[in-house]
């Protein structure tokens, strides 16, 4: 999950902080040891995570675009300058367009707006923003909530009691619901000073950026490993009363099973798995260039020549095509694979399924499957020549009657269409207009459709209209007819439009 730093630089941030018995610092020189223990933390346990530092104040400006090189955006802190004032809305569209340049709107993304609590003066400011929010134009739009999932945290290197003598902490609570709320405020505790800034970043490395260390077990072998980035919490909407539910620090291999059977099941996120015992080689790996940065350690670096399962475990997946079945959890199960980079690089995965017992429908309950050994007779055969998946269910379901689902526009558009066509042709293809008639007109019952069933029955109006001298007597009968019932339906009227009636043919003379 890419991380974009966003750097107050304005005048405000440069007021004076005094400290007893030592020298004056500014606002800036707190928010700059803050963030640098940040980036340090981040070396030392986030080294995949990709970070970009911005800086704003009536303008915004890309110091160091997203990297593995923590050097580098240390270097840049320690280069700051001083600008005007501040334009919290500025510095939110150009964190919109770094992102979406660089990974587009599907990536989630965590930004960390590091500000001293001041809004700005006049237009511009976040309060002329967030109170001409509805007196916008499409051209003109506020950048939050921004195309792509965020959790927004806002760093005020100011305390909370100076931020309610005004309505500071009213707008930026604002600002964090407009987002969509999924982040959080902080601010200093005590005296402005190295202490409390360096507790206030701990606090957002402990909210956001904490490892994830976990033991991997599978029968009598284990290894300790860091899940990266850390799994989320999940709320199951299902359950009566609903539960964040979180993955194991336990995490047990259930058994293994072919990719073929697999497939390409539905994921709720995917996560890099990497062994934590880590040697004096292995230190080095990430440090130098940033060329050396832009590529991830293996499992068989991060675990240097020490025996670890972890390495095993990986290497023999990806000889053997094969996933390994992993418990998060009570009821939640997820995946573990070999995913290649590149021709001679590749990673070990895993994948969250949804929780439950039965995630994938094609191999049944989890708990239900077995070792082949167990089985009476080998389920793939002798020669593979068969599979025992999908599992078939107990009771087999009929797929004989079809319904109706309109999904796309074009699919109402070709049932319209059939039934025109079908008019034309009347009265040789009376039963089949009847049929196609009745069937769009259940449809639209069931949905509420009613427009439809009037718009219908104009159509049918107006090719009866247009029906050529040539054409027999029953059509005009017939279309006039439909139309007519259609109406009736569409009124709902109890008689008309009961889902169970059929639209009959007219009898007429020239029926026979």
């Amino acid at each position: 999950m890419p991380t974009v730093v966003l750097m107050d630089v304005s005048l405000s941030m440069t007021r004076p902080v005094s400290l007893d018995g030592s020298e004056e610092f500014q606002r800036k020189n707190l928010a700059v040891h803050g963030l640098n223990m940040l980036f340090e933390h981040m070396a030392s346990n986030y080294r995949l995570e990709f970070t970009t530092l911005m800086a704003f104040s009536s303008l915004w400006e890309l110091l160091v675009p997203f990297t593995r090189d923590y050097n580098a955006l240390q270097e840049a802190l320690s280069n700051l300058e001083d600008y005007d004032k501040t334009c919290i809305e500025s510095a939110l569209h150009g964190v919109s367009n770094v992102v979406q340049q660089e990974w587009g709107s599907a990536c989630p993304c965590q930004v960390v707006l590091v500000t001293d609590g001041s809004l700005g003066i006049g237009k511009g400011s976040l309060r002329h923003s967030l109170l001409t929010l509805k007196q916008r134009g499409d051209d003109k739009k506020f950048p939050l909530p921004f195309p792509f999932p965020t959790k927004l945290f806002i760093m005020c290197i100011a305390n909370a009691e100076e931020l309610q003598m005004t309505d500071a902490m009213d707008n930026l609570e604002e600002l964090l619901r407009i987002s969509g709320g999924d982040g959080q405020i902080f601010t200093m505790e005590g005296p402005l000073c190295m202490k409390s800034v360096q507790a206030l970043f701990g606090r957002l490395i402990d909210h956001a950026y904490s490892p994830f260390h976990a033991v991997l077990h599978c029968g009598n072998l284990s290894s300790d490993v860091q899940v990266f980035p850390r799994p989320e919490p999940i709320v199951v909407d299902e359950e009566v009363e609903p539960m964040p539910r979180t993955v194991s620090t336990d995490l047990e291999i259930v058994g293994f099973i072919e990719i073929a059977d697999i497939s390409s099941p539905p994921v709720i996120s995917r996560h890099l798995v990497l062994p934590i015992a880590v040697n004096k080689e292995v230190d080095e790996v990430g440090t130098g260039t940033t060329d050396e940065l832009e590529e991830e350690p293996s499992a068989s670096q991060m675990a240097g020549k020490s025996p670890n399962f972890c390495v095993l475990l990986h290497g023999s997946l990806k000889v053997e095509g094969m996933v390994a079945l992993v418990q998060l959890g009570p009821e939640w199960y997820g995946m573990l694979y070999s995913q290649a980079d590149s021709k001679k690089k590749s990673n070990l995965m895993m994948s969250l399924f949804e929780p439950g017992a039965e995630p994938l429908p094609w191999l049944g309950k989890i708990s239900h499957l077995g070792p082949i050994s167990e089985a009476a007779e080998n389920p793939y055969g002798e020669d593979d020549s068969k599979s025992p998946f999908p599992v078939q269910p107990p009771v087999k379901r009929s797929y004989a009657q079809n319904v109706t689902v309109w999904i796309k526009a074009s699919g109402l558009q070709t049932d319209v269409q059939k039934i025109l066509r079908n008019a034309r042709k009347l009265p040789d293809k009376t039963q089949t207009f009847y049929k196609e008639l009745n069937r769009l007109r259940k449809a639209a019952l069931a949905f509420g459709f009613w427009e439809l069933l009037k718009v219908v029955a104009d159509l049918l109006e107006r090719e009866c209209t247009l029906l050529p001298d040539s054409a027999h007597p029953d059509a005009a009968f017939q279309l006039s007819h439909a139309a007519q019932q259609l109406k009736l339906a569409s009124t709902g009227d109890s008689q008309h439009s009961a889902f169970d009636h059929n639209i009959v043919p007219m009898h007429t003379d020239f029926s026979s």
